[in-house]
């Protein structure tokens, strides 16, 4: 039997609870799931690409995973899935929104390579309004971040933003 090895992209600036639950599910589907951290430079990301990998080597240590991996990319994500033996991709869904992109998106993937599928988790409803960029915006403005993502996540955002002497006033 052909091992089921699905590959979960994403650029992980920082890994919120959301994806650390897709992970967690996901981690089930599969014999092996590759965290693949990309680069993004268009989202203007706070942490660098090997902060994030070492950030999301702790969440993967915190759930307690064993069949997990990670690994940074800069390439073209199916090129990456072909490299690491990935037959699915695995992406989560939180709203409408969401899905118009990653059903285009996946369109797209399998136009590149029809011999990997995409599977879709929806966001567990407590988590579906999380998303990075507005746990980053709600720290940048000294706002309470930790509802949002993991005690050792938290400490290093509010280092980041520290460092980056910001916060927003009234």
């Amino acid at each position: 039997m052909t091992e089921r090895i699905g590959l979960y992209p994403g650029t992980f600036d920082p890994c919120t609870l959301g994806h650390a639950d897709i992970i967690r599910r996901g981690a089930k589907l599969v014999d092996r799931l590759v965290i693949g951290v990309t680069t993004n430079p268009s989202k203007n990301p706070m942490f660098t690409p090997d902060e994030r990998i070492e950030m999301m080597q702790g969440e993967i240590e915190r759930l307690g995973l064993d069949n997990v991996e990670i690994r940074g990319f800069d390439a073209l994500l199916m090129k990456f899935a072909d490299h690491v033996g990935a037959n699915v991709i695995i992406r989560g869904l939180r709203a409408v929104a969401d899905f118009e992109y990653e059903y285009q998106m996946a369109g797209m993937n399998q136009q590149l390579n029809d011999k990997v599928e995409t599977v879709f988790l929806m966001a567990d409803t407590a988590l579906q309004p999380i998303a990075s960029k507005l746990v980053k915006e709600i720290a940048l403005y000294g706002g309470d971040i930790a509802p949002f993502v993991s005690p050792e996540v938290r400490e290093r955002v509010v280092a980041r933003v520290a460092d980056m002497g910001q916060r927003g006033e009234l």
